[in-house]
């Protein structure tokens, strides 16, 4: 049997508010954008929305250990890069780079792995966190 997808208007305001994020949005950031736009939508039905459309591959869910997941919608835009998420402020930076599409290409060809870029995130510390540090 073929998946259908079910659309409420819950669905709709809350799938609208991700895509108009230019950035990453927590589950707190679309509770606010809801309360600000007088959208009485429940922050269990905010989740189950979520992880619905992460798992229906229309939003990329990123995780850092002890920190709230973020989301982004995956726009057409948003699907052949690689990203950088920084451990420290949570600034999700998109990354296009021949040496990073090297080094994939390279995984696949010497290793028989293709690297998936809508999943693959790199972590560690931006620029600005690590001018912070310094001072």
């Amino acid at each position: 049997m073929a998946h259908t997808e079910y659309k409420t208007k819950q669905r709709s305001v809350i799938e609208n508010i991700i895509k108009n994020e230019n950035e990453h949005i927590t589950v707190d950031g679309v509770m606010l954008k809801l309360k600000e736009n007088g959208d009485n939508i429940g922050r269990t039905t905010v989740y189950r929305t979520l992880e619905k459309l992460s798992s229906e591959g229309k939003v990329r869910k990123y995780v850092n250990a002890g920190e709230s997941a973020c989301y982004q919608y995956i726009s057409d835009n948003c699907q052949e890069h690689f990203h950088l998420k920084c451990s420290n402020c949570g600034k999700l930076i998109h990354i296009e780079c021949k040496h990073i599409d090297e080094l994939a290409s390279h995984i696949e060809k010497e290793h028989n792995f293709t690297v998936n870029k809508l999943k693959t995130v790199l972590y560690g510390i931006c620029e600005d966190c690590a001018k912070n540090e310094k001072n």
